[in-house]
């Protein structure tokens, strides 16, 4: 039998454990559904001038990064990483160059 302490030390650790879990998928969501509603939201002519994909690819990408992110549960997985990698490529290049178009 382990001592007493030794069990609240594993369940310390899980417990952190489960938070940044936590705190992993909430980001990822968030980004995510942040990513989604933006490029919903961009006017479709804005992608052709741009030369990035059209407007349904990204929603569609987007939407399935969001579904299989709050499938899994886990950003940290191999589809997580996926939806993660691609909300942050619509957000580090093809949404300012969107946002470039609509301020000509």
């Amino acid at each position: 039998m382990r001592p007493l302490n030794a069990n609240l030390a594993h369940v310390w650790v899980w417990n952190i454990e489960y938070w940044i879990g936590l705190a992993l998928f909430a980001g990822a969501a968030v980004m995510e559904a942040f990513a989604l509603c933006d490029a919903i939201l961009r006017p479709a002519h804005s992608y052709a001038v741009t030369d990035k994909l059209s407007k349904p690819a990204w929603v569609l990408i987007l939407l399935l990064a969001l579904l299989t992110c709050i499938a899994f549960r886990s950003p940290v997985s191999l589809f997580g990483l996926l939806g993660v990698v691609a909300s942050g490529v619509y957000l580090a290049d093809a949404r300012p160059a969107l946002r470039e178009v609509r301020r000509r």
